[in-house]
């Protein structure tokens, strides 16, 4: 348990630029994917404030956690997160699934949860990416 604490520490006490950048950039995702997910009928918050919970309260932290690993442990590790979070969602109905969405109808209804956890356990491995990116712009510059 000391090990993990001490690996937790290490991760999550960085530069705070950097955390605001997280900040920012999932919370302007999470705004455009529920958009995104209520527009084309697949899925969204019950309520729009719960991108701040989802996205800055549960998803930045894992993804400060995972930030450095290689692609594949972030997207493994990242895949557990969100099978809780989308089994929790939609266990709880604090998400909504439209009945016969795109999803349901290519993998099956009894899939859709699977499906999305899926897909948005990609956003640890390419949300670290993309921030590092803007980061290193903003506060690195360029170093190519």
């Amino acid at each position: 348990m000391k090990d993990f604490i001490s690996y937790a520490k290490s991760k999550l006490f960085v530069d705070p630029k950097l955390i605001l950048v997280y900040l920012i950039f999932y919370f302007a995702w999470g705004l455009v994917m529920n958009y995104i997910g209520a527009k084309s009928e697949i899925a969204r918050f019950a309520q729009w404030w719960q991108v701040f919970t989802v996205y800055l309260v549960y998803m930045v932290p894992i993804s400060l956690l995972l930030r450095g690993l290689p692609f594949f442990q972030q997207y493994a590790y990242g895949l557990v997160a969100m099978g809780f979070l989308e089994f929790a969602g939609y266990a709880l109905e604090t998400s909504y699934a439209y009945p016969h969405n795109i999803l349901d109808r290519l993998f099956n209804i009894r899939n859709f949860s699977l499906a999305m956890s899926l897909f948005f356990a990609l956003y640890f491995p390419a949300g670290n990416w993309a921030v590092g990116k803007v980061y290193k712009i903003l506060f690195e510059g360029v170093k190519d």
